[in-house]
C-alpha cells in the first residue's frame, strides 16, 4: 500500500516540477485523461485493499480509460455537444463511490463482521 502512494506522490512531484504547459486547446482532453486515470488508481487501491489487485487489469483500465474519456470530449467536440459534463459525472461518481469503499472497508478491518457490497 506504501510502494504505491509514494509512486503517486513522485509522479505528481515530477508531473508538476518539469514545466510542460499544454496547449490550451488540449486542456479538456487531459483534464478528462487525468480524471480517468485517478479513477483507475482509486480502483485499483481499493482493489489492492481487499487484495483482488490485478496488475494487468490495472494498467489495461488505466490506459483505457484514459483513452476513451478524451475519445469522449473528442466525439463532443465533432458533435458540438459538451460531453466532458458527462465523463465529470461518471468518473467523479465513480471515485466518491470507490472512496466510500475504502473507508468502509478501512473501518470495518479489524471486525469480523461480513461486508455486503452494493454494486
Amino acid at each position: 500500500m506504501l510502494i504505491p502512494m509514494i509512486g503517486l506522490c513522485l509522479g505528481v512531484a515530477v508531473g508538476i516540477g518539469s514545466g510542460m504547459v499544454f496547449p490550451p486547446g488540449y486542456s479538456a482532453y487531459v483534464a478528462m485523461g487525468i480524471l480517468a486515470c485517478l479513477d483507475s488508481v482509486i480502483g485499483g487501491v481499493y482493489a489492492n485493499l481487499q487484495g483482488r489487485f490485478q496488475g494487468k487489469i490495472f494498467v489495461t483500465g488505466l490506459f483505457c480509460n484514459g483513452i476513451f474519456a478524451m475519445a469522449l470530449i473528442w466525439l463532443g467536440n465533432q458533435l458540438s455537444i459538451d460531453l466532458s459534463l458527462a465523463a465529470v459525472v461518471v468518473y467523479g461518481s465513480r471515485m466518491f463511490h470507490n472512496f466510500s469503499r475504502i473507508r468502509i472497508f478501512l473501518l470495518n478491518k479489524g471486525k469480523k463482521e461480513i461486508m455486503i457490497d452494493a454494486d
